[in-house]
C-alpha cells in the first residue's frame, strides 16, 4: 500500500477555489456560447412569421442554444438562393420548393406552417374580370415563386403567355387605382387594405380547382442537415414551440410585432392577419408543422399532371424525417425487445425443464429450479400485463393462439382464455381470412427457405371484431421463429390500437374534398362526380343538369356586419339548397358566395328549371341570423348535357356564362345557357 500524503488545509482550500473557478468558467462559457443562426423570411415583417418572433422574444431559441437573426426579404428576392448560398441557414418558402428540388437545388422542407396556402389571385369586382377565364389578355402581377398559382392557371387551361404579365409592385393601391387587372396576394394580407379602401373585389383561390397545397414551409439546405443535424432539430423544435405560443396568444404577438419589428402597418392589420391565418393553419385540428408524405406526393402529382414536374418524380430526402419516423423506429426497437424477452423466457423454460429431468430425485434442486422459473414467469407476466399493446404467439400450422397478453381485453373485450380457445379466423374480418391465411403460408415458406433464419418484421393494418359487436382498427407487427422445443414455426406479434390515428387520417382526407365552412363538396369532389355522371349518362342516354349559383348582395352584408355574420349566412344558404335537391344530387361550394348543383339524371331542361326555381325561392326568404334580419337573392345559370356541352369543363363554363347573364338581366333570375347562346 503506497504511503498517504496529507495536504495542508490552506493548500487544499486554495486548490478547491481554483477548481471552482475553472468549473464556473467552463459552465458559464457553455451557457453563453449561443450558435449564430439566420432565418431568411420570404417577405417583410408581419404576423405571417409570428411563430419565429415568439420563439425569439420568449427565449425558446436561446434555451435551444441558438442566437437567431430574422432577415426580411426584399421584393423579388430568391429565398432559396439565399439559403443555398450560405447567406442564411433556414428559409420560408412555398410548395415551389419541390420544383426547386427537381432543378437541382438541394433543399429539405422541415415543417409546413400553413395547412392551406394563402396564395390567391385578386381582381376588382367592378372590372371586366368576373371569372378566372376573364384574365386572358389582362394585366396581371404574379410574384416570384408562386408556382401553385401558375398550376392553378394551367388547370384552368390558361397559360402565362396568354396574360399581360407585369412586374409585381406589391402595392394593393395599384389594383385599387386600376393600373393592373389582377394581382397575386395572400388572403391574410392584401384584403385588409382593399377593405379599408372600400374596394369591392373578387378572390380566386387555387383550392377552388382542387389545388390545396402547403404554405410558408420552413426549409434548410441538405448540406446543413447533413453536417449539423442537431442544430436543425433544435431550430425546428424551438420554432414550432414559438408558433404554438403565437397561435395561443395572437393579440400579444401582434402588439410585439408592431412595437419591436415593424410599425409600417397598423396594429389592426396584424390582428387581421392573425384572424385570417387561423383557418389556414388549423392549430386546433392539426399539430403545427405537421406534414405527410402522402400530401407532398399529391402536390408532386398535381405539378406532374400540369407538366411542371416529371411523372413519378423521386423526392426522397426532400421531407425532413420528423418524430413520426422516430416513433416507428421506437416501435420496432420496442417490439425487438419484447420478442427477445419472449425468446429468453422460452430458453430459460427449456433449460429449467432439462434440469428438472436430470435432478428430479433432488427435492432441493427441484425447488430451486421451480423458484427460478416462477421468478422468470413473474417478470414476463408483469411486462405483458402492464403493456397497452397486445403481445401474442400463434402456431403457424394450426393458426391457433398459444399465448395472448391480458391487454387483449381492453382492446377487443375478449379475455385471453376466450381468444386462445379460438383460431386466428375469429380475430379478423371474414372477408380478410383467406388473404391472411395465404400470406402466412407464403411467409412461412420464405422463413423455412432462409438458411440464416434472420428475423423479418412485417406490418399490416387490420379491422378486428370486438366482443360488443363493434370493431377496432389495429396495426399488427409480426415476425416468424422456430420454437426451440417443438421445432414448429410460430408467429410472434404485437398489436396496437390505431383507431384514433386512422380517424384523424380519414378526417384530413375528408377535408381535402369538402369545404370547411359549409361542409359541402368542394370543386375537386364535385368535378369528379360530374365526370362520373357524364360517363353514366353516355351509357344510359339521359341528361345531366348543372346549376351555377351566385348570391346577390352578399358582399355588402360582409362589409357591414362582418365575416362572422357572412359565414353564418353561407352555412344557412347551403342547408336551404340541400333541402331543395334529391339525395342523388350534389350541392357544392366553389368558393366565396358561388355554389354549383349537379343533377346527375334528368329527363329535360324543365327538370333543372324546376330545381333552380325552388332554390331561388328558398334563398329569397329572409335570413334571421345573430339577431339580424338579412335578405339576399340569387342568380342561377343552367347548362344541360349534352345540349350545352359534351364534357365537364364546357358545362361548367357555360353554366357560369348563363349565371352572369342572369346577373346582367337584373339578378334574382334563372337563365338557361341555350337562351344565352341563342
Amino acid at each position: 500500500m503506497p504511503p498517504i500524503h496529507w495536504v495542508p488545509i490552506a493548500a487544499s482550500a486554495c486548490l478547491a477555489k481554483c477548481l471552482t473557478a475553472l468549473l464556473f468558467g467552463f459552465f458559464s462559457a457553455s451557457v453563453l456560447a449561443q450558435v449564430p443562426v439566420t432565418l431568411q423570411l420570404k417577405w417583410t415583417h408581419g404576423f405571417q412569421f409570428a411563430g419565429y418572433y415568439a420563439a425569439l422574444e420568449k427565449g425558446f431559441y436561446r434555451e435551444a442554444g441558438l442566437d437567431v437573426r430574422l432577415e426580411e426579404a426584399s421584393p423579388g428576392m430568391d429565398v432559396v438562393g439565399q439559403v443555398l448560398a450560405g447567406k442564411a441557414d433556414f428559409g420560408v418558402g412555398t410548395s415551389g420548393l419541390l420544383i426547386a428540388r427537381k432543378a437541382g437545388q438541394p433543399v429539405v422542407v422541415l415543417a409546413a406552417i400553413f395547412q392551406h396556402s394563402p396564395l390567391v389571385l385578386i381582381t376588382r369586382r367592378d372590372s371586366a374580370t368576373q371569372s378566372i377565364h376573364d384574365l386572358v389578355g389582362k394585366r396581371v402581377m404574379i410574384e416570384r415563386g408562386a408556382d401553385e398559382l401558375v398550376a392553378y392557371l394551367r388547370r384552368e387551361q390558361i397559360l402565362l403567355d396568354r396574360l399581360t404579365s407585369l412586374e409585381h409592385s406589391f402595392k394593393p393601391q395599384d389594383l385599387i387605382d386600376g393600373q393592373v387587372d389582377a394581382i397575386s396576394a395572400y388572403s391574410s394580407n392584401e384584403p385588409f387594405y382593399l377593405d379599408q379602401a372600400r374596394q369591392d373585389y373578387l378572390v380566386f383561390s387555387p383550392r377552388s380547382a382542387g389545388i390545396d397545397f402547403y404554405g410558408d414551409n420552413l426549409f434548410t439546405s441538405q448540406m446543413l442537415l447533413k453536417t449539423q443535424p442537431e442544430r436543425v432539430r433544435a431550430f425546428r423544435e424551438a420554432s414550432l414551440r414559438g408558433w404554438r405560443y403565437a397561435m395561443d396568444h395572437p393579440e400579444e404577438v401582434a402588439v410585439l410585432i408592431h412595437e419591436r419589428y415593424s410599425a409600417a402597418h397598423s396594429l389592426d392589420f396584424y390582428l387581421f392577419e392573425a384572424r385570417e391565418m387561423r383557418p389556414l393553419i388549423r392549430p386546433e385540428l392539426v399539430e403545427i408543422g405537421y406534414m405527410s408524405l402522402g400530401r407532398w406526393q399529391h402536390i408532386a402529382d398535381t405539378y406532374a399532371d400540369l407538366g411542371m414536374l416529371p411523372r413519378d418524380f423521386d423526392f426522397r430526402g426532400f421531407v425532413y424525417a420528423d418524430d413520426a419516423s422516430a416513433d416507428l423506429d421506437g416501435l420496432r426497437i420496442y417490439l425487438g425487445w419484447a420478442l427477445a424477452l419472449i425468446a429468453i423466457v422460452m430458453a430459460v423454460a427449456a433449460y429449467i425443464h432439462r434440469i428438472n429431468r436430470r435432478l428430479h430425485r433432488s427435492a432441493a434442486q427441484t425447488r430451486e429450479a421451480a423458484e427460478e422459473l416462477r421468478a422468470s414467469e413473474e417478470k414476463y407476466r408483469v411486462l405483458t400485463e402492464t403493456m397497452k399493446d397486445v403481445v401474442w404467439t400463434l402456431d403457424a400450422e394450426t393458426l391457433r393462439y398459444l399465448y395472448v397478453s391480458p391487454s387483449i381485453e381492453r382492446l377487443r373485450g375478449y379475455t385471453p382464455d376466450e381468444v386462445i380457445a379460438t383460431s386466428l379466423d375469429t380475430a379478423i374480418k371474414p372477408q380478410d381470412v383467406e388473404n391472411v391465411r395465404s400470406l402466412i403460408r407464403q411467409r412461412v415458406e420464405a422463413f423455412l427457405a432462409d438458411p440464416d433464419g434472420a428475423p423479418r418484421f412485417y406490418t399490416e393494418i387490420f379491422e378486428q371484431p370486438c366482443k360488443d359487436g363493434g370493431s377496432v382498427w389495429t396495426e399488427v407487427v409480426t415476425t416468424y421463429s422456430r420454437n426451440p422445443r417443438s421445432g414448429r414455426v410460430e408467429l410472434h406479434g404485437v398489436t396496437r390500437d390505431i383507431t384514433e390515428r386512422r380517424a384523424s387520417q380519414e378526417r384530413i382526407a375528408y377535408m381535402a374534398e369538402h369545404d370547411i365552412l359549409t361542409d359541402l363538396p368542394n370543386r375537386a369532389l364535385l368535378s369528379d362526380r360530374l365526370r362520373q355522371a357524364l360517363v353514366v349518362s353516355r351509357r344510359n342516354l339521359h341528361r345531366v343538369g348543372l346549376l351555377y349559383i351566385d348570391l346577390d348582395r352578399f358582399k355588402p352584408i360582409n362589409d357591414v356586419h362582418g365575416h362572422a355574420v357572412g359565414d353564418l349566412l353561407l352555412q344557412e344558404a347551403a342547408q336551404r339548397m340541400r333541402a331543395c335537391v334529391r339525395e342523388s344530387d350534389t350541392v357544392g361550394r366553389f368558393g366565396g358566395d358561388e355554389f354549383v348543383v349537379l343533377l346527375p339524371e334528368i329527363d329535360c331542361a324543365e327538370d333543372a328549371l324546376h330545381v333552380a326555381e325552388k332554390i331561388r325561392n328558398a334563398l329569397r326568404e329572409p335570413f334571421d341570423l345573430a339577431g339580424l334580419h338579412l335578405e339576399v337573392s340569387s342568380s342561377i345559370g343552367i347548362a344541360i348535357y349534352p345540349d350545352d356541352g359534351m364534357d365537364d369543363a364546357s358545362l361548367l363554363v357555360n353554366a357560369d356564362r348563363a349565371m352572369y347573364e342572369a346577373k346582367r338581366g337584373g339578378r334574382d333570375r334563372v337563365v338557361l345557357f341555350d337562351c344565352v347562346a341563342g
